[in-house]
């Protein structure tokens, strides 16, 4: 797995950011389609007082607001559209080479910009436009819209601090100032007493508090409220922008967050959640950007091992460009090749690429080609792929396959442990993008030319045989912490029981062994059983752990007291989600009501 322990540069001037954006709102203003700037709030703009210098890539997306340097802004603009109306290709996912790899658009990181393309602008946006002139006093955003159903955001304790600036990359943190820590304590107590009231309570007083709501997103999507789960990640998103130290860019590609740091992590897990359920809801576009923008924060060690889903999310985007070009420039020092669902999705995207009529016939002919060749070394280095792709595809191999060896059931039960995590959580993920006939009877062609390799003895064969046995001996953590928030049953039932074994919490699961710990709970908050503990409030809760294992007769007790204590705690969020907006204590910056800020 050393592709797991490399060093990434994308280093970026910061204008282009900048200069996507503001071809984009131009466009958009050309078209009559004032809808508003990607995530930012059309009204209100005249009192944001100084929020403009916390986020001035805003400032440059919104030539229609009235400021002091807007004819800066409106020639800056005539500037872009002379000079730079040739650099994109989306529409075909060719992402030009002047480009860094990881570059990210903040208009890429909205879904609805993604549903207008596919519904067109009125389906997505309704009757939103009126109803924006109600909504409260909200900062604008690039991560998350701001619901006006939300509480009114006030400063949680949460900062972000610049530590190092080394080789054009900078290093940031998150810190929890002493009221966030005192609530963070609060929460630990809430998840270790297993009252689920306890929790509900500390949210109604802190709706911003991040890890309580990451937890209960959890717990909601454990009882299929998709809606609220995808909610309660929303508005953590938005209480950790807030925080952004101002030279933070999300689309630079230069700023790190580590994570062994505890108050990293939220903002790892917010973007994986938002993402998975962003795929979820059809947007597979946005999540490859945010799937881009968790690699982009620390690429050399990739904590949450987004490059086990990055192929999936770029073939279901059709980006099949951007996933070769990233083969081509990370396989030299991240090994891409070791892993089964790079080894698979290649090829694949080579595929789909050689269908595109709009290409020359060289193009196809190559990328026909390169297809057929890298499937072939796929199916020998990893044969126990075949067999549980087909059978979740729902189609029967021929007589020649079915009966050889090669890809039986003794392939699926010789390969290693950690393999066999890799090659179920592919399957689980990316069954549905080999179902199409056209790519069936592409694989059974080249199917049968491997086998006819084995037949032959090829050396390839015995070669990919003992790297399998070489490799793949043991998963690092990060893996393991991939395949838990996946949720992916058939690569959950591999986990080994070290992993199994241990309690999983949501709001951290798997936390790296050498974190750096920068504050601990006082001595009178903890439970006598965690008194010796270096993690504190790693204790195991039956109310809020999530059990990531699926079988076994002794284990249905334990989920029925779970399922108990999660119906009560979902009963009690409800009524809290419906009242916590009239609970709010008062704010002394808004003393008459949201009406008055429109």
């Amino acid at each position: 797995f050393a592709q797991i322990t490399a060093e990434e540069s994308e280093d970026e001037p910061p204008s282009r950011e900048e200069r996507a954006d503001a071809r984009l709102s131009e466009r958009d203003a050309a078209g009559g389609n004032n809808e508003g700037p990607v995530t930012a709030e059309t009204e209100g703009d005249g009192q944001r007082d100084g929020e403009e210098a916390e986020q001035p890539d805003q400032t440059v997306t919104k030539p229609q607001e009235s400021s002091d340097d807007g004819s800066h802004h409106v020639s800056l603009l005539e500037k872009i559209e002379d000079t730079n109306g040739l650099s994109q290709q989306t529409q075909s996912g060719i992402i030009t080479d002047s480009r860094p790899l990881l570059y990210i658009e903040h208009r890429n990181l909205n879904p609805e910009n993604e549903l207008k393309r596919y519904f067109g602008a009125r389906a997505v946006l309704g009757d939103q436009r009126p109803r924006q002139r109600q909504r409260q006093y909200v900062r604008s955003t690039w991560l998350t819209a701001p619901k006006n159903t939300w509480p009114r955001y006030s400063k949680t304790g949460i900062a972000m601090q610049l530590v190092d600036t080394r080789r054009g990359v900078q290093y940031f943190t998150f810190e929890h100032h002493r009221e966030y820590q005192q609530v963070q304590f609060k929460f630990l107590d809430a998840v270790e007493s297993m009252d689920p009231n306890n929790i509900v309570l500390l949210l109604q007083m802190n709706p911003y508090h991040v890890d309580s709501l990451l937890q209960l997103s959890d717990v909601c999507r454990m009882q299929e409220d998709q809606e609220m789960a995808r909610d309660l990640i929303e508005r953590a998103l938005y209480s950790l922008e807030c925080a952004f130290h101002p030279v933070f860019s999300l689309t630079s590609g230069t700023c790190r967050l580590d994570y062994r740091r505890p108050e990293n992590r939220a903002f790892f897990l917010a973007l994986f959640k938002h993402l998975m359920f962003l795929e979820k809801r059809g947007c597979p576009r946005t999540a490859l950007e945010f799937c881009k923008l968790i690699l982009s924060l620390d690429p050399e060690n990739d904590p949450l091992c987004v490059l086990l889903m990055i192929d999936f999310l770029s073939l279901r985007a059709r980006e099949y460009t951007f996933l070769t070009r990233m083969f081509q420039e990370w396989e030299s020092h991240r090994n891409l090749s070791q892993l089964p669902n790079f080894a698979f999705s290649l090829p694949l995207a080579y595929f789909f690429l050689s269908q595109q009529e709009e290409r020359s016939e060289l193009e196809l002919s190559q990328a026909r080609e390169r297809a057929a060749q890298l499937i072939q070394l796929a199916l020998i280095m990893f044969p126990s792929v075949l067999m549980p792709l087909l059978d979740h595809c729902s189609v029967q191999p021929d007589a020649r396959v079915a009966s050889h060896s090669f890809f039986g059931l003794n392939a699926q039960i010789s390969q290693p442990p950690a393999l066999n995590q890799l090659t179920s959580l592919y399957v689980g993920r990316t069954h549905s993008l080999w179902k199409d006939p056209a790519v069936m009877a592409w694989l059974e062609t080249n199917v049968h030319e491997v086998l006819r390799m084995v037949d032959a003895r090829d050396p390839l064969v015995e070669e990919s045989e003992h790297k399998r046995k070489m490799r793949y001996q043991s998963a690092p953590r990060n893996i393991y912490r991939h395949v838990i928030l996946s949720e992916m049953k058939e690569a959950t039932a591999a986990l080994p029981l070290e992993v199994t074994s241990q309690p999983v919490m949501g709001f951290d699961p798997l936390p790296p062994l050498d974190s750096i710990i920068s504050y601990t709970r006082p001595e009178r908050y903890l439970h006598p059983s965690q008194a010796g503990s270096s993690l504190p409030g790693r204790s195991s809760s039956a109310l809020l752990q999530g059990d990531i294992r699926h079988d076994g007769d002794e284990e249905a007790g334990a989920g029925q007291d779970l399922n108990q204590g999660v119906n009560r705690l979902m009963a009690a969020m409800r009524d809290m989600l419906a009242n916590i907006q009239f609970q709010e204590p008062p704010r002394d910056d808004n003393p008459e009501g949201d009406g008055d800020w429109d």
